[in-house]
């Protein structure tokens, strides 16, 4: 792999590298995360115990109870980044994170923070089964005081985490299995990107199509296709989904009259639904079409491939939503 492409596992690595070289506060706890264990399950902190020794720490089997160490940390100034190894597992210490992590900054009126970042990874299309496949990005966005990123590339990736190690408040930051082996435009070393700021991946008039994290990286074919057809998409990458970048949004959308969002979660209750009741309510009478939802069947994900092959969206379905917006 050239530096002129790089990984999601490189990037993120060295945006924990440069976090630590620059803050001696900012920590690592995780399963296995330490050198002698091998730096993670795909080597994403591989060689920072090495270098940082005692700040980086691998934990028991624990979540309940590392993800407790680290609220506590936080609270008394340090940084850490915990690592839950799959984003199922985070139901092991959701007490942690929603009830002490996201209210304590409301329930001490603005005198404490909690800056931490908790990063897990999911996805579908890896047989992990139904308990290692989820995402639950939406119970996090509907707890107030947590902020949700979900980059789809190793330069954003670098960028959003240096800004979560950076926010006062706890943030979820969430990696798309696929997304670490993908080679993409490398970050700029100490560059970072603002959270709640969504990113357009080439201008559109006729439909806007907004994605985050594994969609990104099936938007663009379809996108790609229909334009040899004189069909013009603009794509939006929203990069943080809570909160929402609605100016980007609603000025894209506002254009172009039509929108599909896509997402890998499935599809009842989840973020397409939240962000197209926002745009009906802000942009009804420039409407040109209903927005459309494209997202995973409402199901557990299946182990068997054929089955999580179908529960999973298809390119066929984001074009088919498109084509119905212009219809």
């Amino acid at each position: 792999m050239s530096m002129s492409n790089v990984n999601m596992i490189q990037s993120l690595n060295w945006a924990l590298h440069d976090a630590m070289e620059a803050d001696d506060n900012v920590i690592l706890f995780g399963e296995e995360i330490a050198d002698p264990e091998g730096g993670g399950i795909v080597k994403i902190s591989a060689g920072l115990s090495t270098k940082f020794g005692s700040r980086v720490r691998s934990t028991p089997i624990s979540e309940m109870g590392f993800m407790g160490a680290a609220v506590g940390a936080a609270v008394a100034g340090m940084k850490p980044v915990v690592e839950i190894m799959l984003m199922n597992f985070v139901a092991v210490c959701m007490d942690q994170i929603t009830n002490h992590a996201a209210k304590l900054r409301f329930m001490s009126g603005g005198q404490t923070s909690v800056p931490m970042v908790i990063r897990t990874m999911t996805g579908s299309g890896f047989q992990n089964g139904g308990q290692h496949s989820d995402f639950l990005e939406a119970w996090f966005c509907h707890t107030p005081g947590i902020k949700v990123v979900m980059p789809s590339n190793a330069a954003d990736a670098y960028g959003l985490l240096r800004s979560a190690i950076d926010d006062p408040d706890p943030v979820l930051f969430v990696d798309y299995l696929n997304n670490y082996w993908t080679p993409s435009a490398p970050p700029t070393r100490g560059e970072k990107i603002p959270l709640g700021k969504a990113r357009i991946h080439g201008a559109g008039t006729d439909v806007t199509v907004i994605g985050y994290s594994r969609s990104m990286l099936d938007i663009p074919p379809v996108a790609e296709k229909l334009a040899k057809e004189g069909i013009s998409v603009e794509v939006i990458d929203l990069r943080t989904v809570s909160p929402l970048d609605m100016d980007t949004i609603l000025t894209s959308v506002k254009k172009t009259g039509r929108c599909v969002v896509v997402h890998e979660a499935v599809k009842s209750f989840g973020v397409g639904a939240e962000v197209s009741s926002r745009i009906h309510e802000s942009l009804f009478k420039e409407l040109k079409a209903p927005v459309q939802r494209v997202a995973s069947n409402d199901s557990p994900v299946p182990y068997a491939p054929p089955l999580e092959a179908a529960f999973l969206y298809s390119h066929a379905d984001i074009e088919a939503a498109i084509r119905k917006t212009l219809a």
